[in-house]
């Protein structure tokens, strides 16, 4: 009986490392949301852009010094959020979701599904480009970690069981993301 109670902790303890991987577990929801509001990078970031295309090259320092720390260290230090307390949750159905970090398209909301993980999901990029992959081999596993197409910043990792026509699930930190209504 008392394995059964250790059962919870080992699967929270596991999604909480593993990052976006499926759980049926339920976590605490935050209930603040900031949908509507400016995009988080858009304010002291000179690189903040919903209309550049070009490849950023800012050193880490920079970012460091511009970026809100939360953002920061899931976009340059490869942190993950708590599961269920991200900003999107139910999100807008229309607009683009964009880098938080650099303004760049990355995902239309008409692909954005409920995965049940926690993190928004979608099952296809915007654009060809707009996001890059790259192998992850951190916490024991292999994993491809979703990369910005423009600066770079980490914005989660993609899994094969996602819907049709894909199947891809694109799992990303909500905090890497910001939406724009036009």
């Amino acid at each position: 009986m008392k394995q059964m109670n250790a059962i919870p902790i080992l699967m929270s303890a596991a999604m909480l490392l593993g990052g976006c991987d499926r759980t049926n577990g339920q976590t605490e929801m935050s209930g603040a949301s900031i949908i509507g509001m400016a995009p988080q990078g858009s304010g002291t970031n000179p690189y903040y852009s919903t209309t550049a295309v070009d490849r950023l090259e800012v050193s880490q320092a920079e970012w460091k010094k511009i970026l809100p720390s939360e953002l920061y260290h899931v976009a340059f230090e490869k942190g993950t959020e708590r599961p269920f307390t991200g900003k999107f949750k139910d999100g807008p159905t229309d607009g683009t979701y964009r880098c938080a970090v650099c303004g760049f398209a990355l995902f239309d909301p008409g692909t954005k599904f409920d995965s049940g993980t926690g993190w928004p999901s979608f099952y296809r990029p915007i654009a060809k480009g707009s996001v890059a992959d790259e192998e992850d081999r951190s916490l024991g596993m292999t994993r491809d970690e979703v990369l910005c197409g423009r600066c770079g910043a980490h914005l989660g990792h993609v899994f094969d069981d996602g819907p049709p026509p894909t199947g891809l699930r694109y799992c990303i930190n909500a905090v890497s993301l910001d939406h724009t209504s036009e």
